[in-house]
């Protein structure tokens, strides 16, 4: 059976499909958050079959095995890689109205040229057919990468990485940036059991002895710098319970000792800790121009069971339903009231928050650049059809949604960015459906221009790409 994925797939609407095929299509893509494998990017990896480039790693696809009652041997397990397709084979027929559905086939079609769908029956054959292409230097991941126009990578980097990866390729003639992102989420976990482990980490990192607070954020203070020298444009941290809780540093100071003794902390010493170091890395990312990423509001490893069995990002996480509007407020004021607010990027993987972080945003405007405060795309749980929609309504509804940076995969599959094309043509849609409504005029270059900003431009200005 012939794939549905047509020419004109979610667009309805002649305006629509003016701007897609006319403006979106070929603009080049800035993912300026994923987690793509840096190392692979320097090797030019090729993958050994299609199981391996689309199921390792892919937690979406995961829960929807496990939903679909296949055994964990075919999702984590030891089944061979053959096994484990046929059984996402089995599962993809079952997917209707899950973006997993369309991803699916616009990846095979886009990709492999396979305009077929996808179950049980056709498994084999798109099996062996999708394998004997990737073993082609034209599906190295470097040249996914360039067919994909893809012009800048964000991948996502803990501060004690050395970089080794994105120096090498910074060297290199490509068509693409590969950019690494600051990621320190574990310098703010001091609850973690491993917290301890990474400040000997990251003193090694700096040559330095962290024995103090001060020791602590001058050797954070160092990776910036470091990262900012490699081309880093943005950080990023996952938040699961938004915290502010004021403190002076001589008190936090205090806490950060009695953490190296191993002595017990309150809830609202960790509080004041992770807020201290949060407030003293956002004013670094202002003074480098960075872009600040708050990704809030998961509920993570929720199975204990499956977490000890198999580990972290392995599926069993959800959204969470934290209130965020008053910390967030007081996190962001902080910064404003000094003047080192950096540029931020506000996302909920609750969609009850969609208003009070349109709105939130708002409030740190300034001429800096346009839309300095981002309400984040539509995240994880989210970046369905009705979840992308959603989020652009709640933006124009509130904000403006001329100046929205658009669409990132936050994926680990060099086969994920045809989600980019997915977004576009939602996108599209939307802004075509408000002019059939009579809600917006027909004015082609006026829309253009959105499509233009929200698909590429505003992006690669946010992110001085």
């Amino acid at each position: 059976m012939k794939t549905f994925i047509t020419e004109d797939f979610l667009l309805y609407n002649d305006t629509a499909r003016e701007l897609y095929h006319g403006t979106a299509k070929d603009l080049p893509i800035i993912d300026y958050h994923n987690h793509l494998n840096d190392e692979e990017i320097l090797q030019d990896k090729n993958y050994d079959n299609l199981s391996q480039i689309w199921l390792g790693g892919d937690h979406y696809k995961w829960r929807a095995l496990r939903a679909n009652g296949i055994d964990e041997s075919y999702i984590t397990g030891d089944k061979s890689d053959y096994e484990k397709f046929l059984a996402w084979g089995k599962t993809v027929p079952n997917t209707f109205g899950n973006p997993l559905y369309h991803w699916t086939h616009l990846e095979l079609l886009r990709y492999f040229g396979i305009d077929e769908v996808f179950n049980e029956e056709s498994a084999p054959a798109i099996w062996e057919e999708a394998n004997r292409k990737l073993a082609t230097p034209e599906f190295s991941v470097r040249s996914l990468l360039k067919r994909d126009n893809v012009e800048f990578v964000g991948t996502t980097d803990d501060p004690t990485d050395d970089l080794a990866n994105h120096i090498a390729l910074a060297k290199e003639d490509q068509s693409f940036t590969v950019s690494p992102s600051f990621r320190p989420d574990k310098g703010l976990g001091i609850e973690k059991g491993d917290f301890l482990d990474w400040v000997e980490k990251l003193g090694n990192v700096t040559g330095s002895s962290i024995s103090t607070y001060d020791a602590f954020l001058q050797a954070l203070a160092e990776r910036v710098d470091f990262f900012d020298q490699h081309g880093c444009r943005s950080s990023d941290h996952g938040i699961n319970v938004l915290y502010f809780e004021q403190a002076s540093k001589e008190e936090v100071s205090a806490i950060f000792a009695k953490r190296l003794k191993g002595e017990k902390l309150s809830e609202k010493e960790m509080d004041q800790f992770r807020t201290y170091t949060l407030l003293t890395l956002g004013e670094l990312y202002a003074d480098k121009g960075w872009a600040m990423q708050l990704h809030i509001s998961p509920l993570r490893n929720n199975n204990t069971r499956m977490f000890h069995q198999i580990g972290p990002d392995s599926g069993f996480d959800s959204i969470g339903d934290p209130l965020v509007a008053e910390k967030l407020s007081r996190l962001l004021d902080e910064l404003e009231k000094i003047g080192k607010l950096p540029k931020t990027v506000l996302y909920s993987l609750n969609a009850k928050d969609y208003n009070v972080l349109a709105s939130m945003a708002g409030n740190f405007q300034n001429a800096e650049v346009p839309g300095k405060v981002q309400f984040g795309t539509a995240w994880w749980f989210n970046d369905t059809i009705d979840g992308m929609e959603d989020q652009m309504k709640t933006l124009a509804n509130i904000g403006l949604i001329s100046n929205f940076i658009g669409m990132l995969t936050d994926s680990r599959s060099f086969l994920s960015f045809s989600r980019h094309e997915y977004f576009r043509r939602i996108l599209c849609n939307l802004l075509g459906t408000w002019v059939e409504e009579g809600k917006v005029p027909k004015d082609m270059e006026l829309l253009r221009k959105y499509v233009r900003g929200i698909c590429y431009e505003n992006a690669k200005r946010y992110f001085s790409i």
